[in-house]
């Protein structure tokens, strides 16, 4: 059976060719024979109920000057495809919900669309980790400036995260003595009108934070380890941190298995779990990085491992 793949993604000419997951995956499905098609969220409509998408043919090269090739653009249902992979990268704004009610329909049409629309819009990556208490450190959502002053004088030393980004943008350390707290929680919090995320800070971190792969709810044997540049809290890639494999630990294996049920159920099929020391402080669902650089380290082909969850899905 040849298999039809839409990916619904960012331009394709401005990705990371050396880094790019969303491409990985592309290359293991051409790799297989599978056809496969290219949209951005803004080619997607929907008509009198049914998810049209002005669609185009996609090749994709091992050639970091010439990666992909596009054919003519088709106007197409989509229920011709088999899957569509949802991997549009955050800001989640309005636009990217947008796009899941679009995608919605066609899964409900018979497309297996990754992940489920519908749990990409529930499962914020910040906030759907509270669904696991004790799986995280001690952790405050809220956008009340008392609220999180009284929680960094609490925990003594916390991070501040916006609910609504990625690759480490707009993450500040405080602690309880520090003079700037009230302006940065006037900041982050636009003067109380948006919510953020404080979290007690982990000094681990120094160790890595640890980007986890799960695969329908199970976790790939080695991770990421993310490891800030001197003089920073972050490990983000994108923030200038080093990646260095890792094995999963006993406790690591403990978290997934603390989520994997629920991810089964929300059918959340690639995830990326991010773990520092003992604590989750992240769960990745929108278009979780990194996979390139974990089979640098460790024979492993986690491109395969996806597909062929996939492939068993559609049988």
């Amino acid at each position: 059976m040849t298999v039809k793949l839409a990916v619904v993604m960012d331009p394709i000419s401005k990705i990371h060719y050396e880094k790019d997951t969303t491409l990985a995956f592309l290359q293991e499905a051409q790799r297989r024979k599978w056809d496969l098609f290219y949209l951005e969220p803004k080619d997607l409509y929907v008509k009198d109920g049914i998810a049209f998408g002005m669609a185009k043919p996609l090749q994709v090269f091992a050639d970091p000057s010439h990666w992909f090739a596009l054919g003519e653009v088709n106007q197409q249902e989509l229920t011709t495809f088999d899957i569509i992979l949802m991997r549009k990268d955050p800001p989640f704004n309005m636009e990217y919900i947008y796009t899941t009610y679009l995608l919605e329909f066609a899964k409900n049409q018979g497309v297996l669309v990754v992940n489920n629309p519908q749990s990409l819009r529930d499962a914020n990556e910040k906030l759907f980790a509270q669904w696991f208490p004790h799986c995280m450190p001690p952790t405050l959502v809220s956008c009340d400036g008392q609220l999180l002053h009284d929680f960094i004088q609490e925990q003594q030393d916390v991070v501040l995260k916006p609910l609504h980004s990625m690759g480490g943008g707009s993450i500040f350390r405080l602690t309880a003595k520090d003079y700037n707290i009230n302006v940065v929680l006037e900041v982050l919090t636009d003067n109380g009108r948006q919510h953020i995320m404080a979290q007690r800070f982990l000094p681990e971190i120094v160790k890595g934070d640890k980007r986890i792969f799960l695969i329908d709810g199970e976790p790939v044997p080695y991770a990421v380890a993310r490891l800030p540049k001197e003089g920073e809290i972050r490990g983000n890639l994108a923030a200038g941190g080093t990646a260095k494999g890792v094995e999963l630990s006993e406790r690591d294996f403990w978290l997934c298995s603390q989520i994997g049920e629920t991810l089964r159920q929300k059918e959340l099929l690639f995830v990326g779990l991010d773990v520092i020391g003992d604590y989750i402080t992240e769960i990745n669902v929108t278009s979780p990085t990194c996979v390139r650089e974990l089979e640098s380290f460790y024979p492993v082909n986690i491109c395969a491992q996806f597909l062929d969850v996939l492939e068993a899905k559609l049988t």
